[in-house]
């Protein structure tokens, strides 16, 4: 039978569980399965923020977003889109009830067992999929799935198998590379714009410097390196905030600090409201560097 056997909503640091749906099923493969469950509620800040763990007759879905995880146990006919559209209901109503603070200082498990009566209900609704046509889009949701599939998970992912440690380590350890980042916003195509206005005023005057040192005027020569490292400094901001990097943050200090250093340098060659300008467009750069975090743990999850 087709249906949703368990539910539960994780912290993603540590794995500890907020809530859970009441229990009733005691087949030997759903308990198996909760096992895989709290192994991967322990893994999930090193995992992508969607995954599904198929298993010989169950599958293990769960997304994780806000520093929350949450975690579905199902049959294996289970519909994939109806199991991310009752994850995602799931996100949607715990976000709205409890803020940040109070998940981040709970101590105890299930401190938020009172939201068992949302999971027990929605679960219910799910198992009856007749009684969902009028509340959710599957159609949008089945684009979601298309366009960004889940990360598919095995066993030998979770460390373990067949109760032996696993030999070879999770190829999902710390943060990838490719880290994706949360979707740019406004402010942060401006800023962009912005510094990259600055470089090319920079690499103009570095270019006027250039041809000023051609005629032997060698005092020019530090002006031409000033003026091209604030080119490089600009450009680095653009890279920042569109890509990710190891320590994003630190870099984009630093290039606000080599920047603010450049126009120091350069308060013979610029006006008051020219280096004012150049500090401040660094500085709103830096900021939405800073702002734009990765998405992994960012709430644009988006099954």
């Amino acid at each position: 039978m087709s249906m949703v056997l368990f539910a539960s909503v994780v912290r993603v640091r540590d794995g500890l569980p907020l809530s859970a749906s009441t229990d009733y099923e005691h087949n030997k493969g759903v308990q198996e399965n909760k096992k895989h469950l709290k192994v991967l509620s322990k893994k999930l800040s090193h995992l992508p923020d969607r995954c599904t763990l198929k298993d010989e007759h169950y599958n293990i879905h769960f997304i994780s977003s806000l520093g929350v995880g949450y975690m579905m146990i199902c049959s294996e006919n289970y519909p994939n889109v109806l199991s991310f559209c009752f994850l995602d209901e799931l996100q949607r109503e715990f976000i709205t009830l409890y803020d940040t603070m109070r998940i981040n200082t709970a101590v105890r498990p299930y401190s938020f067992i009172e939201f068992d009566n949302f999971i027990q209900k929605t679960k219910q609704r799910y198992n009856n999929p007749r009684s969902l046509s009028t509340r959710i889009n599957l159609a949008d949701m089945q684009t979601e799935i298309k366009l960004r599939p889940a990360h598919q998970l095995t066993v030998y992912d979770l460390g373990t198998a067949n109760g032996n440690v696993h030999p070879h380590p999770s190829p999902h350890k710390g943060i990838a590379p490719n880290q994706r980042l949360e979707p740019v916003k406004l402010p942060g195509i401006i800023s962009c714009l912005l510094s990259l206005l600055c470089g090319a005023f920079n690499l103009i005057r570095g270019f006027h410097a250039i041809e000023n040192l051609l005629q032997d005027d060698e005092e020019e020569l530090n002006i031409v390196a000033v003026f091209l490292i604030g080119t490089a400094a600009c450009l680095y901001q653009c890279y920042l905030l569109s890509c990710y990097s190891e320590k994003r943050d630190l870099k984009s200090f630093l290039m606000f600090g080599i920047l603010c250093l450049c126009n120091l340098y350069l308060h013979e060659h610029r006006n008051t409201w020219q280096i004012l300008f150049h500090v401040a467009v660094a500085a709103f750069s830096t900021l939405q560097t800073r702002m734009r975090q990765p998405q992994g743990k960012g709430p644009d999850y988006n099954v």
